[in-house]
């Protein structure tokens, strides 16, 4: 196991750096072996067993072994990454809204000169033509 990964209780979790589905690197780090041997396992079981139960088997556990947790921020700089990230989004929902409420505003006027009884059909498609 490498200085960075702690054991997490609740059994093996998906890795989020894994290969494929991550499962080879989440039992592996659970187990505390080596990543490399434990997919040289498999992939000789895969050879022995005729391909399809281990392919069958590592698929199911894919679907079924949860991901890993998110780990909090690790240091000052992540932090500092992540606020700005989320400033930057909050700045680029305000711009969407202030476009929505624009556009609502010119949706309500067009709507209110439609709909008023003194607007008439009949004469505005006639000078259309």
């Amino acid at each position: 196991m490498n200085t960075q990964t702690q054991r997490r209780p609740g059994g093996p979790y998906r890795s989020r750096d894994g290969a494929i589905f991550g499962v080879c690197r989440g039992l592996a780090e659970h187990l505390d072996f080596s990543v490399g041997g434990l997919r040289a396992i498999v992939v000789i079981a895969t050879l022995l067993t005729g391909i399809w139960p281990v392919i069958i088997a590592y698929i199911i556990a894919g679907l079924v072994i949860k991901t890993e947790p998110i780990v909090p921020f690790d240091s000052e700089s992540d932090a500092e990454f992540y606020s700005s990230y989320s400033a930057s989004s909050t700045m680029a929902l305000q711009r969407l809204r202030d476009t929505f409420d624009n556009l609502d505003r010119r949706i309500q006027r067009m709507e209110s000169i439609v709909t008023s009884p003194n607007y008439s059909w009949d004469e505005r498609l006639k000078n259309d033509q």
